[in-house]
């Protein structure tokens, strides 16, 4: 049996093969969880093994303790079941192993292979360009789609959510209008395959795309507007809500319009609206932009650590979420507990074992020094601070996440440079920013903090 895609499928049930497309389409979407299609998938043929790699992958993105585990438990229950597999299944299979014992580079040389072979695998293609999206790999966020597009139809269900991942690989790359034009066309292609034409288009990374190029312009309102226009087919039942929510926030940051983003903060980004992981890693972000730019803010952190709870034997599993932990906790008030949160990163970092994960190097070179940078800035040692994060911002894409989440580690430098003894250091950063986009409010703020008249 194949599916729509021509792609040969592991099971005769066209009952479990319509659940598992069903739930394709919601892990593609973003709609709510692919829970239900993919427990009706194995109900429907419980000898198919691919329900199992769908559920395992969508956890093993969550960024959650509990998630990993249970993902740990369904590839093992995979594994029972891959001698029935077909090749591109096992080869699923084997990508979602290494990327559970950390070896990212490995899954997405595996999933590369197989869309090389079939540039029409729609999962492949999602896992790949997520993770891409976690190392900061702008380039391949691009070139992968690129490579598959032309292979695809255009009335495929499927596609403008691929058209909208090839969109935001382009603003990854700097090609703003490109990017803008292809978010745009993948909405209203989706907007036109659906067989209702006053439901809202669901294709999440189009409208992720097209901020991104706003902002990174320095759009603001045009960006602010963007998401309320969209806003029917991100907010309701999909799990990118907050996420946009953030963008929302960034938005009226740009525009100094401090009130208005913590309006968005205490209606959609704190308490009891962060349910997991991803939500409170953009929190921490979010908050710590507030801190710098002297926003009270320590009951907003206090609260988050809260809710989120490290767990320490994660320090040191991935350098993008130990340095939101880091500020988390310095955010709270907790640099004790910072500190020996980077502590256990520099344990970890020195076994052996670890050389074999890609975290390891980027934790190394990137994720410990700008840690230390931040524990300098919380002893108020803003010079040491501001050159540490000067040594890093440079090379921070390595870190993971999007231009937009990196822009942090340039505001915290600027920040720390303006409160130490080598404030040019700072300037040299801003000057950085006034020639990447249009002064904003936000820049001019950043530029008085440093003693620098901007026309």
């Amino acid at each position: 049996m194949r599916d729509s895609r021509g792609l040969r499928l592991g099971t005769t049930s066209r009952a479990a093969a319509d659940r598992a497309d069903e739930a394709l389409w919601q892990i593609m979407t973003f709609a709510d969880t692919p829970g239900p299609a993919l427990q009706a998938a194995r109900e429907a043929d419980a000898g198919w093994m691919l329900p199992l790699l769908l559920e395992a992958g969508f956890r093993l993105g969550l960024n959650q303790p509990d998630d990993r585990d249970a993902a740990r438990e369904l590839l093992a229950s995979a594994g029972a079941l891959a001698s029935r597999a077909n090749a591109r299944e096992r080869a699923h299979l084997e990508a979602l192993r290494q990327l559970q014992d950390g070896r990212v580079t490995a899954a997405l040389r595996l999933w590369d292979d197989l869309l090389l072979e079939q540039p029409r695998d729609a999962l492949a293609m999602h896992w790949a360009h997520q993770w891409d999206h976690a190392r900061g790999d702008s380039a391949s966020m691009r070139l992968r789609p690129a490579r598959a597009l032309p292979e695809w139809d255009d009335t495929d269900p499927l596609f403008p959510c691929v058209l909208g991942l090839y969109a935001f690989g382009l603003a990854e790359c700097h090609q703003h209008g490109p990017a803008e034009d292809l978010g745009r066309r993948a909405i209203a292609l989706a907007q036109e395959q659906s067989a209702d034409p006053s439901a809202p288009a669901r294709v999440p990374w189009a409208v992720h795309a097209v901020t991104h190029a706003m902002e990174m312009q320095g759009r603001f309102d045009d960006g602010a507007i963007w998401l309320r226009q969209q806003q029917a087919g991100w907010t309701d039942g999909t799990r990118f809500a907050s996420h946009l929510w953030w963008h929302l926030a960034l938005f009226r940051l740009e525009a100094l319009d401090v009130t208005g983003a913590l309006r968005l903060v205490d209606t959609h980004l704190s308490g009891a609206t962060l349910t997991h992981g991803l939500q409170c890693l953009d929190a921490a972000a979010l908050y710590w932009r507030l801190r710098v730019m002297d926003v009270e803010v320590d009951a907003l952190f206090k609260d988050l650590l809260r809710r989120w709870n490290p767990d320490p034997g994660q320090a040191g599993a991935h350098a993008f979420t130990d340095w939101h932990v880091v500020l988390a906790l310095l955010g709270a008030g907790e640099r004790a507990q910072a500190e020996g949160w980077v502590a256990r990163c520099a344990e970890r970092v020195m076994r052996a074992e670890e050389g074999a994960r890609s975290n390891h190097a980027v934790a190394r070179d990137l994720g410990l020094p700008l840690m230390r940078a931040l524990l300098a800035s919380e002893r108020g040692e803003h010079d040491v601070a501001a050159r540490g994060l000067y040594l890093v911002h440079e090379s921070a894409a390595r870190l993971g996440g999007s231009h937009v989440r990196r822009d942090l580690v340039a505001q915290t430098l600027m920040h720390c440079a303006a409160a130490s003894a080598v404030p040019h250091i700072g300037r040299a950063v801003l000057n950085e920013r006034c020639l990447a986009k249009p002064v904003t409010p936000l820049t001019r703020h950043w530029a008085g903090k440093l003693g620098v008249a901007i026309a």
